[in-house]
């Protein structure tokens, strides 16, 4: 994440990061408090990272724009910067840190529980939960046995006009990112110029996409199982028109892919970042993630009835190292080059 782009994100990620920290009345300079970068949304962790405020004793200070633009001021603050962690939406930006020097190796003994393709090789950053692409449809006009179970199918003459997604979401750039790993850059731009050819309707996020799903506005849209779920839990399914359709396993529009977090290693306090790791990765965290935002959790064993989740080892996209969705400059270069933003 280097050159123009870098830079332009950074300016951007600077003027987010500054409003919000005026408009919560945060401040770096504000004394015992461990400052996180969050790439998640506020609505959706603010109420955990309280909770871990209260179990550990630490204050911090979270301030939130997108994944991209937190990764971006952390590439262009690098060893000055404030930040004591970084919490992302997604494993490109958090290997992309990792490479470029910028994070800590993390406590093998507190990651050691977590599955060994859902964190880094040399510890730098692990996962705290996990979520699947998927296709939501329209129920009223398509049977399930009717939604493709490729992202190859939807370049197909059918479903011309009739497919939504949202191209500047970073869900949405990291499948991108992995379509380019596992297909190679030709394969991939091919694949984005055949998808556009076929007249999809550009979302500004997934929620927007799945509002446009459930009103019958298309019939398919690109999003993650998450948006469905959480939707369902709070209308009723029964009162939705949209529902949820799998990818073929194996399939890149099948991609599981992770929110996770890493330590700076400029920190001048990596013993209290580590604890708020490792409360992260806490069985009271990981139902969090599941029966709040019906993620899947990274921790072998944490169930709850409250969501009816597939088996997660059902699920999964290419045999990619999600590390190395990293190419976020390349594939946002690419999306820019066929059209899509």
């Amino acid at each position: 994440m280097t050159g123009r782009r870098l830079a332009a994100l950074a300016a951007a990620a600077s003027l987010v990061v500054g409003l919000a920290a005026c408009a919560s009345g945060g401040s770096g300079d504000e004394p015992g408090a461990l400052v996180v970068y969050s790439g998640r949304s506020e609505s959706l962790v603010g109420p955990l990272l309280a909770q871990i405020e209260d179990s550990t004793g630490i204050d911090l200070e979270v301030r939130y724009a997108s994944t991209p633009e937190m990764a971006a001021q952390i590439a262009e603050e690098g060893q000055a910067s404030p930040a004591d962690i970084f919490f992302s939406q997604d494993a490109g930006a958090l290997g992309a840190l990792s490479k470029a020097g910028l994070l800590a190796p993390l406590d093998p003994t507190v990651v050691a529980a977590v599955p060994a393709g859902y964190r880094a090789p040399d510890d730098t950053w692990v996962a705290t939960s996990l979520r699947s692409r998927v296709l939501v449809y329209d129920s009223e006009v398509l049977e399930e046995s009717e939604v493709p179970d490729t992202i190859d199918a939807l370049t197909a003459p059918e479903w011309k006009g009739k497919v939504g997604y949202a191209p500047t979401n970073a869900s949405f750039q990291s499948f991108v990112t992995a379509l380019r790993v596992d297909r190679g850059d030709e394969a991939a731009e091919q694949w984005l110029r055949d998808f556009l050819a076929n007249d999809p309707k550009s979302y500004d996020n997934n929620v927007a996409l799945l509002e446009a799903t459930d009103t019958g506005a298309v019939e398919l849209g690109l999003t993650n199982h998450y948006y469905w779920y959480n939707a369902a839990a709070e209308k009723g399914p029964e009162n939705m028109r949209a529902r949820v359709h799998y990818l073929a396993k194996g399939d890149p529009g099948a991609l599981v892919n992770v929110a996770g977090v890493g330590i700076l290693a400029s920190s001048d306090r990596p013993d209290d970042a580590a604890r708020v790791v490792e409360a992260l990765l806490s069985e009271q965290s990981q139902l969090y993630f599941l029966e709040e935002a019906s993620e899947y959790p990274v921790l072998p064993g944490i169930t709850s009835d409250a969501v009816d989740l597939p088996p997660l080892e059902s699920l999964g996209g290419p045999d990619i190292e999600l590390g190395d969705l990293d190419g976020l400059e390349q594939t946002q270069q690419m999306l820019t080059r066929v059209g899509m933003i």
